[in-house]
């Protein structure tokens, strides 16, 4: 059945690792009537964590999408991993999403997992609400989780609830807009009761409510001035005004809760239904033409032109693949056909017609089939063939495409080959599927070796994969160990130069380059530069010497590890009117490139970590012992509530295995979180 685009809220639920995240949104599916008994996470029965690891780990590892009810709204909802090695999954599920519920643990407040989810959704200007979670723990402390978001998040953050209690005495809230409390009974999950707020409580309240006021009005001219006339605004006005400062990013809500103790959800949900833009309340996207690149405003009408993309590809445990698809414009029917215009940006991805089987409407684990799907839904499409995670569906007589998912590079691989010769065929084939389902999942063959390399971004990651490959895909193969994805560059400018003059295939072949090498700065990559006329070289044999160039940066000099951030200046060289030719000219840029990466000084770059270690104080001495041995650079340090934080550089190749380390030396008492900041130079 199609939705009513006005009528849906497309929306997120991000954490940190352990913040109750997904206890979150099992406790929505409860009160929205989708499930009919609470789904635990320590339990392995949390509907949204439906994959057999993430109901034995106790994590999230893919992004869940499901759909449910509340107040005649859908709540079309994804549910994402709290781990940096599956930020891609958050990365997918920001960039199709209108809003996001951003999930904090009220004792630990902002953590590192969460500073990144955060950017990345400014990055894509997304409306966000706060829920202080685990309110109800020793420890627990709503008014320092929001100072923590002022001051690592530099974020807006305006509570419109306050807890009544903390810890184990936290039993209800106070809303800021009606000035109301509503209380809990003891986890129990029947609906709050409402009442006066306490008078002992009523000064706190009051004041809290002048601050919401203060922050709403800022943004509403009208509302400002009858404001400082000293004109009352009604509870109507006070929402209206809250709500478009969310959807223009200006103010981010801040409620509070205990998921686990079945207490705040509720009215998390009137806020979602009530704060979050509908897809016809967001600002139109941008697309392009893609051949000639010129750009259009898509916005979201079942009337529009077509355009969806699709964000995440899947394998259903029933066993087709779903892809994963926000639809901006247009409607997709089941069995009709679309078309996939490729990506202008790679040559290789080629576009082409593909058909639509049957589209489905999600819920984790479990799907129900519909005939068509309208601007502004997300839905599950069966059939696609030649489609990848990021790709645009439209329609062959009005092409354009969507902006796509960044997709980091990997920094850890692994060697894997079959057990016997006979599950070569079942490993090729589990490969090919998981590339097909993870951006960030590469694989290829080492040239020196033959060996069969898979690479990703961390060790949880990859062992993930590994064990879908063994356990899911039933595929009996070998793993070598971890080793960090190494990358080759330049310290020094020099100049090289190479004539190619041959004869081969019954033609002359003739190009002569002159290459200055010079290091580009860290993280710029390779860029190239020509200062030759066309006299010297005629511009298309330029093109051919840049496009050469870049494709032997797959291979360094020293070990054969990708090249970066490097310049290339052409400014010298010679061709023949006759003779000269795209080989020759190809064959002499690399071989002058090659020559003179070998004499500007090469070095080797290895992944180095954002590393964070929150320990008690008592184990800090021998964490800051053990990371100064692994070659680390500690660059911040700081204490709250008796537990000290650590932020430290740490080379990849040192954290092999340091799970188990820091549990041995802090008795389990100490975490860490970390991801990649950037690759600096391997000191052996």
């Amino acid at each position: 059945m199609q939705k009513q685009a006005e009528h849906i809220r497309n929306i997120g639920i991000v954490a940190h690792i352990d913040a109750g995240k997904t206890t979150v949104t099992e406790r929505i599916l409860y009160y929205t009537g989708m499930s009919y008994k609470i789904g635990e996470v320590d339990e392995g029965s949390a509907i949204m964590d439906w994959m057999e690891q993430e109901q034995e780990r106790g994590i999230t590892i893919s992004s869940a999408v499901t759909s449910c009810q509340w107040k005649d709204r859908t709540l079309n909802i994804i549910d994402t991993p709290g781990h940096v090695d599956f930020t891609i999954e958050v990365e997918e599920a920001l960039r199709v999403l209108d809003g996001a519920v951003v999930v904090f643990c009220g004792v630990a407040g902002v953590q590192p997992q969460s500073e990144k989810v955060w950017r990345q959704a400014n990055h894509y200007h997304l409306p966000r609400l706060v829920f202080v979670n685990k309110l109800d723990r020793i420890g627990a402390n709503f008014r320092h989780a929001v100072e923590s978001m002022h001051e690592k998040l530099n974020a807006h953050a305006v509570p419109i609830q306050l807890p009544l209690g903390q810890e184990q005495d936290f039993h209800g809230l106070i809303d800021l807009v009606r000035m109301r409390a509503f209380f809990w009974r003891e986890e129990s999950a029947d609906e709050p009761q409402e009442g006066e707020i306490p008078a002992e409580l009523l000064p706190e309240a009051e004041a809290a409510r002048e601050q919401l006021l203060e922050a709403i009005v800022e943004f509403d001219d009208d509302l400002m001035t009858r404001y400082l006339d000293g004109g009352g605004l009604s509870d109507a006005e006070v929402m209206a005004g809250l709500r478009n400062a969310v959807i223009a990013g200006k103010i981010f809500p801040v409620l509070c809760g205990t998921a686990l103790r079945n207490k705040g959800i509720q009215p998390l949900l009137d806020a979602i239904v009530d704060l979050f833009p509908a897809p016809t309340d967001v600002p139109p996207i941008t697309a392009r033409h893609p051949k000639s690149g010129n750009g259009q405003e898509v916005r979201c009408l079942s009337s529009g032109p077509l355009a969806a993309l699709v964000f995440k590809i899947m394998t259903h445990v029933e066993g087709p693949m779903i892809y994963y698809t926000r639809i901006y414009s247009g409607v997709l029917e089941s069995g009709s056909w679309v078309y996939n215009p490729g990506n202008p940006d790679k040559p290789d991805r080629k576009g082409g017609r593909e058909r639509i089987l049957r589209i489905l409407q999600l819920h984790a684990g479990k799907v129900t089939q519909v005939q068509k799907a309208s601007a502004g839904e997300i839905v599950g499409l069966l059939g696609l063939k030649e489609t990848v995670s990021g790709d645009t569906l439209c329609r062959q007589q009005q092409p354009l495409v969507l902006a796509t998912i960044p997709v980091p590079a990997p920094v850890i691989f692994v060697a894997i080959e079959p057990s016997s010769q006979a599950d070569q065929k079942n490993l090729d084939e589990s490969l090919r599927q998981l590339m097909k389902e993870d951006p960030t999942f590469h694989v290829q063959k080492s040239e020196d070796t033959g060996q069969t390399i898979i690479s990703g971004m961390g060790e949880l990651h990859l062992e993930v994969l590994v064990e879908r490959i063994l356990r899911e895909h039933r595929v009996k193969a070998r793993i070598g160990k971890p080793q960090v994805a190494l990358k080759e560059t330049i310290t020094d400018t020099v100049e090289a130069e190479h004539t190619f003059d041959r004869q081969t295939g019954g033609r002359e072949h003739y190009g002569r380059v002159h290459l200055r090498v010079s290091p580009n700065k860290r993280g710029q990559g390779f860029a190239f530069f020509s200062e030759v006329t066309e006299q010297q070289i005629p511009k298309h044999y330029t093109n051919t010497i840049e496009q050469a160039l870049r494709d032997t940066m797959g291979s360094g000099v020293l070990a054969g590890y990708p090249v970066v951030d490097v310049n290339v200046t052409l400014f010298d060289g010679a061709f023949h009117e006759q003779h000269s030719s795209d080989m020759a000219f190809a064959v002499a840029a690399v071989s002058a490139f090659n020559d003179g990466c070998r004499r500007a000084a090469p070095v080797l770059l290895e992944p180095i970590m954002d590393v964070e270690v929150t320990s008690p104080k008592e184990n800090t001495g021998d964490i800051l012992e053990d990371l100064n041995s692994r070659g680390g650079k500690i660059f911040h340090m700081s204490s709250q509530d008796g537990l000290d934080s650590i932020r430290a550089y740490m080379p990849l190749s040192t954290m092999f295995g340091y799970t188990t380390d820091l549990r041995s030396l802090s008795q389990g008492r100490a975490g860490f979180s970390m991801e990649l900041s950037h690759y600096g130079e391997r000191r052996d």
